[in-house]
């Protein structure tokens, strides 16, 4: 969310488009008289995404959605810019009391809360949903949260979970204490992510499907079909207590409707009969409307990579010359073209973008090794595949169905037809393909998706994506795609996270190192970096975009 997410893709801007684009941005709204509370906001995606469930779901667009409908005790700002990376107290009145030797936070709740059922936000539905977490098996479960005490336990047995000693609710101060094995940097970050919402006490101990789960938030699903339409109304029992945290919100009513085409969901923004559009832009759309309406279209930075994670379990991918030989043989800069230039993407060789904490520029995977990727080495890649004596074995790329995901997909068994595989392309629903490639019962040997950042710190991606406790054999939870689980590097890993805690900078240095050692293992692809583009209806005022969650639909209002 991802939104550390499942992402959707980006299209084609030329550097002329996007200097266009840019000029023509008018300057955010700083905030909004009464007049633009009310109406209703409609939204388009070509599919859906899977599960309703917060503990579950992993995708960006709905950590989007969830940001306004459920809360948890701590939050992002819901603001615009360098500031929506900070942390702020959502359920909790205030910033937590943190012991002496950083391992215990205790967080007073708010009085006068209500969930969109009614009832009254205890100490009881925090502690109840810190073990849903784990009894559910959310996929960050075992990286997020897996430095509660008794986590370790409810890990090994999830339906039995207590987080004994772990999670300590205290009902005539209104507090709960939250005690870790050892101090975490990042832990109030973990805290702040949808993963960490808090639900109501009695909330079915397993995936709740379709089925909307009540939250604290400006807003509550009235309705959800996958294959039609998700309903976002206002939460009759919600009284605005921090901006900030959650706001009012504008709209009163979300419409999100799944099916059709990109090209449709162009035509209806600019008919005004939709405001926004979760899928890219069509190619040819994109550069017309650079210059026809370049005031609807906003370009935003991203902590993101676009990467194909290789199955080390699996034929040809189990033996690391096949993966390295992919690395060396991947044409970045035909990628980068196939996005849409430059001015909307740029190549990439390392698991950690440029502008996150700790990242070491490097690449070893390029005809010329040093710092940047330059060129292809064919030669090196040809020479890996014959000593690894793969030649000739099937492999299938998995993608989406959205028309770059294809591409890239394409792009990549072109590469191994070259290198002397028998390869081809799956194209599977949006919807489904992001837990369909993580389960490992669907045996994919690789697959193209994208990350972007939960949080801005190394572990979100390095950790998370390749630590042995993000591996889950037969989940549709298992964010560690590729099945690599390094003791060395995991435990290296885990050190860093600590060191966080008293020497970030030092830390810093060692994820850098990690970074370097972990892709010398080769367990994906890094292919490039991406900006977002969104394109929003005439009607659409007080755009606001969070380095965190992307577009806050919320802050938003239509005229």
């Amino acid at each position: 969310m991802l939104t550390g997410l499942a992402a959707r893709s980006r299209v084609f801007l030329s550097a002329t488009a996007l200097a266009l684009c840019v000029a023509f941005q008018p300057a955010q709204a700083q905030d909004a008289d009464a007049a633009h509370y009310g109406g209703t906001m409609k939204l388009l995606g070509v599919s859906s995404e899977g599960t309703l469930d917060p503990h579950i779901n992993y995708t960006a667009r709905y950590w989007q959605l969830y940001l306004y409908t459920h809360d948890g005790l701590m939050t992002f700002k819901k603001v615009a810019g360098p500031q929506s990376a900070e942390v702020v107290p959502d359920l909790a009145e205030d910033m937590p009391t943190l012991s002496s030797d950083g391992r215990s936070y205790t967080f007073k709740l708010r009085k006068g809360i209500k969930f969109s059922n009614g009832k009254d936000l205890t100490v009881d539905d925090v502690v109840a949903s810190f073990q849903r977490i784990f009894k559910v098996r959310s996929p960050t479960s075992g990286s997020f949260y897996s430095g509660i005490v008794g986590a370790d336990k409810c890990l090994a047995a999830a339906e039995t979970c207590t987080l004994e000693g772990g999670v300590v609710g205290d009902a005539a101060n209104n507090t709960v204490t939250i005690n870790l094995v050892a101090p975490d940097a990042e832990f109030l970050y973990k805290l702040a992510v949808p993963h960490a919402a808090i639900m109501p006490a009695d909330t079915v101990a397993k995936d709740a499907g379709n089925a909307p789960i009540p939250g604290t938030g400006a807003y509550m699903f009235e309705s959800y079909d996958p294959n039609a339409s998700l309903i976002m109304v206002r939460n009759p029992n919600f009284k605005e207590w921090s901006k900030e945290a959650q706001p009012k919100g504008y709209p009163d009513r979300i419409e999100y409707t799944f099916g059709g085409t990109e090209e449709a969901a162009v035509n209806a923004i600019l008919n005004g009969q939709a405001d926004w559009m979760y899928e890219p832009v069509p190619t040819d759309r994109l550069a017309e409307l650079s210059v026809s309406n370049p005031d609807l279209l906003r370009v935003s930075p991203l902590n993101a990579w676009w990467y194909a994670p290789m199955n080390t379990n699996l034929a040809p991918f189990n033996d690391v010359r096949v993966r390295q030989a992919l690395n060396y043989a991947v044409d970045r800069d035909a990628l980068v073209s196939l996005f849409g230039g430059p001015a909307l993407a740029s190549p990439v060789c390392t698991i950690l973008p440029p502008d996150m904490p700790g990242h070491d520029p490097h690449c070893d995977y390029t005809a010329n090794p040093g710092t940047d990727w330059s060129a292809p080495d064919m030669d090196k890649a040809h020479a890996l595949v014959e000593e690894s004596g793969t030649k000739g074995q099937k492999v299938t790329v998995v993608s989406d169905d959205t028309a770059t995901s294809r591409a890239v997909g394409t792009y990549l068994q072109t590469v191994l037809s070259d290198l002397g595989y028998d390869a081809t392309v799956q194209s599977i629903s949006g919807d489904i393909q992001f837990t369909y490639i993580q389960n490992t019962n669907n045996k994919v040997q690789i697959s193209v998706t994208q990350w972007y950042q939960d949080y801005p710190a190394p572990s979100n991606f390095l950790n998370v994506l390749f630590g042995c406790d993000s591996f889950t054999p037969g989940s549709d939870s298992s964010v560690n795609m590729s099945g690599i689980c390094d003791k060395s590097l995991d435990d290296r890993m885990k050190a860093a996270m600590a060191l966080a805690a008293t020497d970030p900078e030092a830390a810093n240095k060692e994820w850098g190192k990690i970074d370097h050692d972990m892709m010398a293992l080769a367990p994906a692809v890094p292919l490039f970096t991406p900006k977002d583009v969104d394109l929003n209806s005439k009607r659409l005022g007080n755009y606001q975009f969070s380095s965190q969650f992307h577009w806050l639909v919320g802050n938003s209002w239509v005229q």
